[in-house]
C-alpha cells in the first residue's frame, strides 16, 4: 500500500486559524478525528495552522504537534454552552492575531460567523452534518445549531461540504454552493499487537464492533439488541468510546443493559495501539446511527478491510457499499439477520485487499488535504 513521502514544503505565509474542534490529538470526536488527520497535511503544504482548542481537553505540555500550533482558550465542560462560548472567545482572539482566514468547522461554531466577518476576517466553514438531527439536544439546543448553519452558510467567505447529500441540502435550503471535500482515513499497517483483546475477554475475528461516542444517535441499544438477536455462539460485541460530559439518562441506560449482558464489553475511549488492535481483529464492524456527516468511524473499519453493516440512513449510503451492507434505521430484525450472514460469510484476505484499495483510492487524506490548501488559496485571494 501507498506510504506518505510528502515532505515539508516552504511556507507560502498563509495563515489558518482553525475552530470548532475540542483539542488535538487523541480527542474523542469525528471533527477531532478529521482535524487530527488533515491539519498536519496542510501544514506540509506551507500552510501555517493554528488551531484554538478548548483548555479542560488540552494537553498542557503541547503548544505544537506536528507542524501545526495549539492555542489553548478557555471553556466551560458542559454540553450545552462549551462549543458557543469557546467560539465566540476564539474569534475575539483571531480578531487580536489577524490570520489571513478563519476555519470553522461543525453549524454550531458557525454561528460567529457573523462575528468574524464583523471583524474583517475571511471565513471558511466546514459543514460536517445537520447537528441539530442529533437525539441528544433539547429544542433549544436545535434552534440555535439551525441558526448556526444559517448564519455559516450565509455569511462565510467559502463553504465545505464533506458529501453530496450536505451539498444538496445546503444548495436546497441557501441557494448557497459549496466545495466537496470529504472525510478521508489513512490506510494502517495491519501489524497490531493481539493482547489488548485478552485485557478484555475478545477472541480474533469473533467480536462486534462498534466505535463512537456514547450519545443517543449512535443507537447502542439498537447494536445490543441485534447483536443478541443474531445469536452468534462465541462472539461478544465490543462497545469502545466513552461520554464526554456527565452521564445523562441514555449512557446509565447503555451501562445498565450492558452489565446486565456478559456478551457484551465496554473498553472505555481507547485510541493508539489499541484501538488499531481492536479495530484489526474485529469480526465485523456495525455503525446503526441515525446521525452521520460522513463516518469516519465506519471509513476506519473499512481501512482495516472489515466487513462492515450500517443503518440506511443518506450519510452512511453515502460511503458506497453494497446493499447486503445496509439495514433500516432501527430495524433490529433486519440488523440481526444481516450481521448473522456478514459473521458467518467466508472474508479472505484477498477480500480485505481489495477493501484496503478500494479506501486508499477513494479517501486518501493526501488528496484531500491538497484540495483544502487550493481552496484556502482561492479564498485569501
Amino acid at each position: 500500500m501507498h506510504r506518505d513521502t510528502t515532505e515539508r514544503r516552504e511556507s507560502t505565509n498563509t495563515s489558518v486559524y482553525v475552530l470548532g474542534l475540542r483539542g488535538l490529538p487523541d480527542i474523542q470526536g469525528g471533527i477531532e478525528t478529521h482535524a487530527e488527520n488533515l491539519y498536519p497535511l496542510v501544514s506540509e503544504r506551507g500552510i501555517l495552522v493554528t488551531c484554538a482548542t478548548r483548555r479542560p481537553y488540552h494537553n498542557k505540555n503541547l503548544n505544537e504537534w506536528r507542524g501545526v500550533k495549539l492555542l489553548p482558550i478557555w471553556a466551560p465542560r458542559s454540553q450545552y454552552l462549551e462549543a458557543l462560548l469557546h467560539s465566540v472567545l476564539a474569534v475575539f482572539k483571531a480578531a487580536i492575531i489577524r490570520p489571513d482566514l478563519v476555519h470553522i468547522h461543525a453549524v454550531g461554531p458557525a454561528l460567529v460567523t457573523p462575528l468574524a466577518r464583523l471583524f474583517g476576517l475571511r471565513v471558511v466553514v466546514t459543514h460536517h452534518g445537520p447537528d441539530y438531527d442529533r437525539e441528544k439536544w433539547n429544542k433549544l439546543a436545535k434552534i440555535v445549531l439551525r441558526m448556526g448553519e444559517w448564519s455559516g452558510m450565509r455569511f462565510s467567505t467559502r463553504r465545505i461540504v464533506i458529501s453530496q447529500v450536505i451539498a444538496d441540502h445546503v444548495r436546497d435550503r441557501y441557494g448557497a454552493e459549496s466545495n466537496i471535500i470529504p472525510n478521508g482515513v489513512p490506510l494502517p499497517e495491519l501489524d497490531a499487537d493481539r493482547a489488548v483483546l485478552k485485557r478484555f475477554g475478545l477472541e480474533s475475528e469473533r467480536y462486534v464492533l462498534l466505535v463512537s461516542r456514547f450519545v443517543p444517535e449512535k443507537r447502542h441499544l439498537d447494536l445490543i439488541e441485534g447483536f443478541a438477536q443474531a445469536k452468534l455462539p462465541g462472539w461478544k460485541l465490543a462497545l469502545v468510546g466513552d461520554t464526554d460530559h456527565r452521564p445523562s439518562d441514555y449512557v446509565r441506560l447503555l451501562w445498565e443493559r450492558a452489565a446486565g449482558n456478559s456478551d457484551v464489553v465496554l473498553t472505555g475511549f481507547l485510541t493508539g495501539d489499541d484501538l488499531k488492535a481492536l479495530y484489526q481483529y474485529a469480526g465485523v464492524f456495525v455503525l446503526p446511527s441515525s446521525h452521520e456527516g460522513l463516518p469516519i468511524s465506519l471509513l476506519e473499519a473499512l481501512s482495516f478491510g472489515l466487513r462492515c453493516l450500517a443503518s440506511s440512513i443518506p450519510a452512511n449510503l453515502c460511503v458506497g457499499l453494497g446493499e447486503h451492507a445496509y439495514f433500516p434505521l432501527g430495524d433490529t430484525t433486519e440488523m440481526s439477520r444481516k450481521l448473522r450472514a456478514l459473521a458467518l460469510a467466508d472474508w479472505t484476505e484477498k477480500d480485505k485487499f481489495h477493501i484496503r484499495q478500494w479506501v486508499e483510492e477513494t479517501y486518501d487524506w493526501r488528496k484531500i488535504a491538497d484540495q483544502t490548501v487550493s481552496l484556502y488559496q482561492d479564498a485569501t485571494r
